[in-house]
């Protein structure tokens, strides 16, 4: 009689906690409120047979009383079959249990590597203005841009005029010629090349007191016309055509000069470089010059007359010596006078 006792005590406590097992584990498709769970009269499935095999099975089973199901109170047998009933009916719901949930790490899969190029957006062009900084102030100097160097000295050139070309000469020149012109707001230099190839030389003979010299290059036309006049002669004017790079031409057309004026019968010459303003837009610069206009004898320059630029330095050495002569002069008298003085002196011991 005790077994059964037992057996009807422990099966419907054992039946009571597997129940609560399968209750607690909640679905995914249900939702079970937190309140006591309320039996509802549905019909039940038909069981199949193996329900009283599974209640056998499970009173052979030492079952797991929680700690909580012992403060209840306990409940006969009728109690306890009708709560039998209803976990049967429950399990009959098919329910299926949710996994529970595990703290395990999935690994995700590593993506493969690919070399494709992403094409990244291209930024719409903006009107904004980005302020530069204001740079200090310095103290540097500006470099001013050089104007246009002049030529190099002219090469001096030989320049005879004949009545034919198998007579005598009636002028001869020797002398470099430089140009300076003004056009537009600048001065422009030239040099006349004395090459026969590149400068050809003609010119009037002076049988009526006056002759011309004319020196005509691609570029450059120069006419001297000297004058005779009371057994003197000089240039009286000078006419000058030139034509630049950009092919504008420069002239000037200038009279009544009074230069290089000599002894009928001489030559002028000046050794030195001179420079003429022959006007206001016309610069002549001459170097070693000797000239005869008239009464050249044999093809050879007569006797020179110097210029003043050339008789100055003839000056200078002259004048130095004449006073190193006074200055040796004076120490000559000073040292006989200082002799006498001391012969003086023995004479009256």
């Amino acid at each position: 009689m005790l077994p059964c006792v037992c057996l009807f005590v422990l099966l419907p406590l054992c039946v009571r906690g597997q129940a609560d097992v399968l209750l607690s584990t909640p679905s995914k498709s249900l939702i079970f409120p937190t309140d006591q769970p309320v039996l509802e009269d549905t019909a039940a499935p038909s069981v199949p047979t193996t329900t009283e095999s599974f209640a056998n099975a499970v009173t052979t089973l030492e079952p797991h009383v929680p700690s909580s199901t012992t403060s209840q109170h306990a409940l006969d047998r009728d109690s306890t079959r009708t709560i039998v009933q209803s976990t049967a009916t429950t399990v009959t719901l098919n329910i299926p249990p949710a996994p529970l949930p595990t703290s395990a790490t999935t690994a995700q899969p590593t993506p493969v590597p690919t070399n494709a190029t992403t094409a990244l957006p291209t930024p719409a062009p903006t009107n904004a203005t980005t302020a530069l900084p204001t740079p200090a102030p310095t103290n540097a100097t500006t470099a001013t841009t050089p104007g246009p160097t002049s030529p190099p000295q002219p090469t001096v050139g030989d320049y005879v005029v004949r009545a034919e070309w198998n007579s005598s000469a009636c002028l001869m020149a020797k002398m470099g010629l430089q140009f300076s012109f003004k056009m537009g707001d600048h001065f422009q230099t030239v040099n006349l090349d004395p090459n026969p190839n590149v400068t050809k030389t003609s010119g009037i003979c002076g049988n009526s007191g006056f002759a011309t010299l004319v020196l005509k290059s691609d570029s450059i036309t120069v006419q001297f016309i000297f004058a005779n006049q009371t057994s003197k002669f000089f240039l009286s004017a000078l006419n000058l055509t030139v034509t630049d790079g950009s092919g504008a031409t420069f002239t000037d057309q200038t009279g009544n000069l009074s230069l290089w004026e000599a002894s009928l019968g001489s030559s002028y010459m000046c050794k030195k470089e001179q420079s003429f303003n022959i006007s206001d837009a016309l610069i002549l610069n001459t170097f070693e010059l000797q000239v005869q206009p008239f009464e050249v004898m044999n093809d050879q320059f007569s006797t020179a007359h110097e210029c003043s630029v050339d008789d100055s330095s003839l000056l200078i050495p002259i004048i130095v010596g004449a006073a190193l002569a006074v200055l040796i002069l004076i120490v000559v008298i000073a040292y006989v006078i200082g002799r006498r003085k001391t012969y003086v002196g023995y004479q009256t011991l």
